[in-house]
């Protein structure tokens, strides 16, 4: 586990824009799984303003680990999201996008989308596998869309299932532990004073971390990397640095 903690969040933006950049320079051909939410928003303002033509983004495959069934052109959609804010602004083949179709049947998604996954992505042990998955972390400790509630989700035997918001009853696709644990590289992005308490109790292991799905998020290859603010790591006390 390696722990990268910033001042702000900006600062955490700018990090992993650097740290993405690297990581597909170093590749021939890159297979990354976006997340939605706040974060990763600032970072691919980021990535769009600072990186537009500092690397080969042809080569940039995009996937995503989650999202809601609604529409592509719904404010709730990470799809529009990312395009928005990074798609737009870079020069990706539309052929490198493979987004989850949230306008679909969730249940026929959910098998459509894990095909895509296993017709596209090399594998290893039988599993489709990322170069990188990029996660966030809800202030419940829930990741991609698997809820503490749903935690039975994360061991499903499939690469993609349908999760239900437990507050909302908005149904959503996911990607299954067994594929986040697959990738080459997880990186977390995690901000904000609301993270605090979860991300303690799961870096440091104590209290009722095992309750949690990012608890869970263990990569085979053992490169885990935690990119965060000091608002949401104020609560670890262990000496993982």
């Amino acid at each position: 586990m390696d722990l990268k903690i910033n001042r702000t969040k900006q600062e955490v933006a700018d990090a992993f824009s650097k740290y993405l950049i690297a990581f597909v320079e170093n590749r021939k051909e890159v297979h990354i799984a976006l997340s939605g939410g706040s974060t990763p928003k600032i970072v691919f303002d980021t990535l769009a303003k600072h990186y537009t033509d500092q690397t080969d983004w042809a080569k940039v495959y995009l996937y995503w680990g989650d999202e809601r069934c609604v529409t592509p052109e719904d404010d709730a959609s990470n799809f529009k999201m990312t395009k928005e804010h990074l798609l737009s602004k870079l020069n990706i083949p539309k052929g490198n996008i493979y987004r989850i179709k949230g306008e679909n049947r969730p249940e026929y998604e959910a098998r459509r989308y894990s095909k895509v996954l296993s017709n596209a992505l090399p594998k290893r042990r039988e599993v489709p596998r990322f170069d990188l998955v990029i996660l966030g972390m809800g202030d419940d400790g829930h990741t991609a869309s698997i809820f503490p509630y749903e935690i039975d989700l994360w061991y499903s035997k499939k690469y993609c299932e349908v999760a239900t918001h437990p507050d909302s009853g908005q149904k959503r696709i996911t990607i299954t532990g067994q594929v986040i644990n697959n990738a080459q590289e997880v990186a977390f992005l995690v901000t904000g004073e609301n993270k605090a308490v979860k991300l303690g109790e799961i870096i440091d292991k104590k209290g009722r971390f095992k309750d949690y799905p990012a608890s869970l998020v263990n990569p085979r290859s053992g490169k885990l990397i935690w990119f965060m603010d000091q608002a949401a790591a104020a609560n670890i006390t262990s000496p993982h640095f």
